[in-house]
């Protein structure tokens, strides 16, 4: 492969945040799946502070659908930590590859030779950037995608001697020999990758993967295993990766430090009755009430939530305005 100019940059990241996240109903009714809170922060926030932190991200493009105005409540004015994060409303979700194509005008000039970030808005990790920026800058890969060995959908046949992915979800029959990996749903891509994609059209962003790889050996990988990776798709991966973050975690994730601040397990606005008890593991938002001889274990609770006087609480998560009452295990309110 024919190396890129080390002063290639990466300055823009589109974090896709247009999912509806069903999977993750009732939580994700009044609020988009990238903003349920992960200890007191918005999930999105880790992942701009992760692109600001290894990468040196300086501008994000956010595409939106459902609930649109609450990303608008987030950030106000439209800036994280000194850097700029533009919206872009889809009315008719685009997919990703949809979702990329729809704002081109704010990408990369084709011609520019230039890579951007693309990051899924339902993952939290803080595996270190720096090898995918290395491996992608000094390849002709038109996407490097960054994977990990274990996961639970390995679907990516990668070569490790050509660096070249072979195949994904088995669909081009190719690579049959070649071990499986995990897709993090972060990639770099060259702006030239552009060409593969038709706006307006609903796509994933697998199919122009599949062409690229037909047409000119285009998409790469790298293999990070170093750091946490979670996919907080369902009420199960979101309350196990939240939780699991009160293991030891503190100051050992993020790797990269909570730079954003405001990363507690139990918020000091929190309103908590002497005599209730919070597990080591749960984690309790800011306005949450508490009442006299509660018991919360192993839950979450958001910002403005209360659990009433002797209520109990194993495994479940109470969303901004609800109350929990009674003995409940495993309830999403």
């Amino acid at each position: 492969m024919t190396g890129h100019s080390t002063a290639e940059t990466v300055h823009k990241a589109f974090v896709l945040g247009a999912g509806l996240g069903n999977r993750l109903r009732p939580l994700t009714e009044r609020v988009p799946k990238p903003l349920i809170p992960v200890w007191n922060r918005p999930l999105i926030a880790w992942a701009f502070d992760h692109l600001i932190a290894d990468a040196g991200c300086g501008a994000f493009m956010v595409n939106t659908h459902h609930c649109p105005e609450v990303y608008g409540e987030t950030f106000p004015g439209g800036v994280h930590r000194g850097r700029a994060v533009a919206f872009r409303h889809e009315p008719v979700l685009l997919d990703t590859a949809g979702g990329i194509a729809n704002v081109a005008d704010w990408l990369p000039d084709r011609g520019s030779g230039e890579s951007f970030f693309v990051y899924n808005g339902d993952i939290l990790t803080d595996l270190p950037l720096g090898p995918a920026i290395a491996t992608h800058r000094h390849s002709d890969f038109l996407v490097t995608m960054v994977l990990r060995r274990e996961g639970a959908a390995l679907q990516v046949a990668w070569d490790e001697a050509s660096g070249a992915v072979a195949d994904i979800r088995g669909m081009l029959g190719r690579g049959g020999g070649l071990p499986r990996f995990q897709f993090t749903g972060i990639y770099l891509v060259r702006a030239a990758f552009l060409d593969f994609l038709t706006p307006g059209k609903i796509e994933s962003v697998v199919l122009p993967f599949l062409e690229a790889i037909r047409s000119r050996n285009g998409v790469g990988g790298v293999v990070i295993d170093e750091g946490r990776w979670s996919d907080l798709g369902s009420r199960r991966t979101y309350l196990d990766a939240t939780l699991a973050l009160a293991d030891g975690a503190e100051p050992a994730f993020p790797r990269y430090g909570a730079a954003g601040g405001g990363a507690v397990r139990i918020h000091p606005g929190a309103h908590i009755d002497p005599s209730a008890r919070i597990c080591p593991r749960s984690v309790v938002g800011a306005g949450a009430e508490v009442g006299a001889g509660a018991r919360v274990t192993e839950s979450i609770l958001w910002p403005d939530s209360r659990v009433e006087a002797g209520a109990s609480l194993r495994d479940c998560v109470v969303r901004t305005g609800q109350a929990a009452t009674g003995k409940l295990a495993g309830a999403d309110l």
